[in-house]
């Protein structure tokens, strides 16, 4: 009887071994994707685009269902769709979040989408959907310090580093640096689209959020292409949207032209909410007769458009963050770093 009972024992032990091993590895590497938000963002003017945007913990691919049939993937769970239905329709759209071992999550939201007939299409945009450096075929940069802080007085040396403008996870961030650097004290990056895209006339939409900080100046701007033999303001300037940080969420809109440029410019203010914590739709509605600047539908500034002012040929966009300067104000010493983050920019003709 000893013999036996020593046996069952040692098998007894072998069973209850075994099991805690396959317990112990069960679901040890298989993590389903947790605590999934979409976003939607659909666009105020008819033409029926979206963008959306997921995020998942856990997550390594996400899968869009879009309510009307159409089904796309996005690893980053980023993507711009067109519904083309015209009317204003709401439309169920799934996500499906997926781990890197296929575990899924899945949630809906609804979208209602405004399209109307006729209305402007996209010609141009960046939607800073690409890690890493700026698109080189869409933007250029200024560098240095333009010899008189650009005119301004400005503290900052602009550089091409991506220390300074960086694209990640689907947004461009253009980042001031306290810092020594080739004698200025801070750092920062001013990106431009001359010589690489212009245009006369349509419509301008930008999804920014902006800084805090005292002495902060971030701009969405645009020159006209000609600067190079007429010079500034004869060549106009148009400045979609400036935030500074001594005024937080108070919204410049301005045009520069002659007789009404620098302290005389001709411009409005608008005060939002949350301009520094949340993003907001900067616009800029552009024809021969009148231009109009606002901040999330709200008219900003509007300008009578005719031949007498220089607002009717092409002009070029530059995105920038400034520090100090005329406009800028006092510097707060302590602010050490901050970032101007733009989620896309289009224009409509």
């Amino acid at each position: 009887m000893g013999y036996f009972k020593n046996i069952g024992l040692i098998f007894l032990l072998f069973i209850s071994t075994s099991c805690k091993k396959a317990d112990s590895g069960k679901g040890s590497s298989q993590t389903a994707p947790t605590n999934l938000v979409i976003t939607a963002t659909p666009n105020t003017n008819g033409s029926g685009n979206v963008s959306f945007k997921a995020t998942a913990d856990n997550a390594v691919a996400y899968t869009y269902e879009l309510g009307n049939g159409t089904i796309k993937s996005a690893a980053t769970g980023i993507i711009d769709y067109q519904y083309t239905l015209v009317g204003n329709n709401t439309y169920t759209v799934s996500v499906t979040a997926t781990s890197s071992t296929g575990l899924t999550l899945k949630k809906s939201i609804d979208v209602t989408v405004n399209v109307i007939a006729g209305v402007a299409s996209l010609v141009w945009s960046d939607e800073f959907n690409t890690d890493g450096a700026p698109d080189a075929t869409k933007w250029g940069y200024d560098l240095g310090t333009g010899s008189n802080g650009w005119g301004n007085a400005e503290l900052q040396y602009y550089t091409n580093r991506p220390e300074n403008s960086i694209v990640q996870n689907g947004v461009l961030k253009i980042k001031l640096i306290k810092e020594n650097y080739s004698g200025s004290t801070y750092t920062s990056a001013r990106l431009l689209s001359k010589d690489k895209f212009a245009f006369t006339y349509g419509k301008v939409e930008v999804r920014a959020k902006f800084p805090t900080g005292t002495g902060t100046w971030p701009a969405i701007w645009m020159l006209g292409s000609n600067i190079n033999t007429v010079p500034w303001p004869a060549c106009g300037e148009i400045d979609i949207v400036e935030h500074l940080g001594r005024d937080l969420n108070k919204i410049y809109a301005t045009l520069h032209y002659p007789g009404r440029s620098g302290g005389s410019a001709d411009g409005g203010t608008r005060m939002i909410a949350n301009a520094t914590s949340e993003f907001h739709i900067y616009t800029l509605e552009w024809t021969a007769s009148s231009i109009r600047m606002l901040a999330d539908g709200q008219v900003v500034h509007t300008v009578n458009n005719s031949s007498s002012i220089p607002f009717n040929h092409d002009f070029f966009f530059i995105l920038n963050m400034a520090m100090g300067g005329n406009f800028g104000g006092a510097v707060d010493p302590a602010i050490t770093n901050a970032t101007m983050e733009v989620d896309y920019i289009r224009v409509y003709k």
